[in-house]
């Protein structure tokens, strides 16, 4: 388990999520992003991530423990993330609209349930990207040799 940092926002992401790395890996990359404690879930045992969550919990919804000590969860976690963000802020604040916040909720409830589905598919990919890749040591990267051109023997030509 991990102790809370004050002042700090706290993402916990599942970093065995192919979709969750990608995004995760998009948003550390940002200005500002260092200021953040990013907590991959892959790499935390035990059945509590961190004070008040569960591991379960925090694999099956994106979670964020913000500034003030409260974890919040779902859209609400993202809006948090995005305001923290130089990049993102303005898009946070819009989605910490009251109205707009319930609808971004239901949508990513609707997501969660293709989210293994997702998962499996941009695995898939990724593998198939590995497996296209040309390698070193591959036998595919040296180009057939074409057999010497041979001259026109002369008996091969017509008097």
């Amino acid at each position: 388990m991990r102790a809370t940092s004050a002042s700090r926002l706290e993402v916990y992401y599942d970093g065995g999520c192919p979709l969750c790395r990608r995004e995760i890996g998009f948003l550390r990359a940002r200005r500002g992003a260092d200021r953040i404690d990013w907590i991959d879930l892959a790499a935390c045992a035990g059945p509590e991530v961190a004070p008040g969550l569960a591991r379960c919990d925090a694999l099956a919804r994106m979670h964020v423990r913000t500034e003030e000590g409260r974890l919040v969860s779902g859209a609400a976690a993202f809006a948090a993330l995005w305001r923290a963000l130089p990049l993102t802020r303005p898009l946070g604040w819009a989605c910490s609209w009251p109205p707009l916040l319930r609808a971004l909720e239901a949508a990513y409830v609707r997501f969660l349930r293709w989210r293994p589905r997702l998962q499996a598919w941009v695995a898939r990919r990724a593998r198939e990207g590995e497996a296209a890749s040309p390698r070193p040591t591959d036998p595919g990267l040296t180009p057939p040799t074409a057999p010497a051109a041979t001259p026109p023997s002369a008996s091969g030509r017509r008097a």
